[in-house]
């Protein structure tokens, strides 16, 4: 009798990467949530944590788009949907990064602009997440 050991190879994210991916909606909804609470209380401490959040939210984006990079060359059958994860993560980076600099501006200055902008950065980190968990897989068959 021979004994043969099969090994089950996972076609999911990899843990770092599933950590990056799940920092980044709450980190944008925060900043989303400050700019909603400056524009009802316009207290000026709002909109600087608002931008603590987008920086925050921008380095982990950044860190999540590294590994898609990499899971671009390691997806074997699922090669078109990492391309639509990809640039879905370097969309919400970009408009982070505008984001950001609308933010840079002093408080009264940013705020139309910059809520809107926090708004479509978190719809776009949503999408990027669930498309990251549940298209992807999160361990297991994707």
């Amino acid at each position: 009798m021979i004994a043969t050991a099969e090994r089950a190879y996972r076609s999911g994210l990899h843990p770092l990467h599933g950590i990056l991916l799940a920092s980044i909606l709450p980190l944008y909804l925060g900043a989303a949530l400050s700019d909603y609470a400056y524009a009802s209380t316009y207290y000026i401490q709002w909109t600087h944590f608002a931008s603590w959040l987008i920086a925050g939210g921008l380095v982990f984006n950044g860190l999540a788009l590294l590994c898609a990079l990499i899971g671009l060359f390691r997806a074997d059958g699922r090669r078109r949907l990492s391309l639509v994860y990809f640039f879905l993560l370097l969309v919400t980076w970009v408009v982070g990064f505008i984001n950001a600099l609308v933010h840079a501006k002093d408080a009264w200055g940013m705020m139309p602009t910059g809520f809107v902008l926090s708004i479509v950065v978190t719809v776009l980190a949503c999408a990027a997440t669930w498309l990251g968990f549940f298209r992807l897989g999160a361990g297991g068959k994707a």
